[in-house]
């Protein structure tokens, strides 16, 4: 594996985190329990792409670390999220927050796609399924818009 195929493997692990960070500051803020199960569960499935992600990361010779979200950036998004929600906490604000959050997770991804054609295999799958899994979350959070 390459330099460019870690830069992949660390956009995806870096997505993955921020979309568990943004599920975390936002889950306490929602009443309606199915809204709460679908973001447990999208939780749950940038969790497995961020597991995955950490696996791949032995196989690079430097043994990078994974991806973590800085601390400053986790206090951005913090305040941002509270920013948007302290005076509107319906299911309909919260979930444009987060779609938001997930069409730039798409967008980055499809253009990781097409701009790294020939990264490594393991990479690519897991790329897609990122994006794939960010795609199908769309769907579910534009129900509570």
């Amino acid at each position: 594996m390459d330099k460019n195929d870690l830069n992949v493997l660390d956009e995806v692990n870096k997505g993955a985190t921020m979309g568990m960070d943004a599920i975390e500051f936002v889950e306490k803020k929602v009443g309606d329990e199915s809204f709460r199960s679908v973001l447990n569960t999208e939780y749950g499935q940038y969790q497995e792409i961020s597991n995955r992600a950490n696996k791949l990361y032995d196989k690079f010779p430097t043994k990078k670390e994974p991806h973590e979200t800085s601390a400053m950036n986790k206090i951005m998004t913090w305040w941002g999220v509270q920013m948007k929600v302290m005076t509107d906490q319906s299911n309909s604000n919260i979930s444009e927050l987060l779609l938001n959050g997930t069409n730039m997770g798409i967008i980055e991804g499809r253009r990781l796609i097409n701009q790294n054609p020939n990264i490594n295999s393991d990479i690519h799958t897991l790329l897609c399924d990122f994006v794939k899994m960010q795609e199908d979350s769309l769907e579910d959070l534009k129900k509570f818009l």
